[in-house]
């Protein structure tokens, strides 16, 4: 078995509400005086270590975890998972 660094990089759809980015922004308005920024979107960056045949069998299960813990849903989330 070989070993993959499998990077995967959620974020909130345009069209969904992001509120730890509103308050971040909000902050930086509010109390600092950033007054050229307009939006912030947040998002996770996760790094998977996985032992695996090839490629695809360590996407498998990448997704597979991502599902099982609830860490991303498609009705939401935005995600790019890139591996090497």
């Amino acid at each position: 078995m070989k070993k993959f660094r499998v990077e995967v990089i959620l974020k909130c759809k345009r069209a969904a509400r992001d509120p730890e980015g509103e308050t971040i922004r909000e902050n930086l308005l509010l109390v600092h005086g950033f007054k050229n920024v307009e939006s912030i979107r947040t998002g996770k960056y996760l790094e998977f270590i996985v032992k695996a045949n090839d490629v695809e069998e360590a996407m498998k299960e990448v997704y597979r975890a991502l599902n099982e813990l609830r860490i991303f849903n498609p009705v939401i989330h935005e995600l790019k998972v890139s591996v090497e």
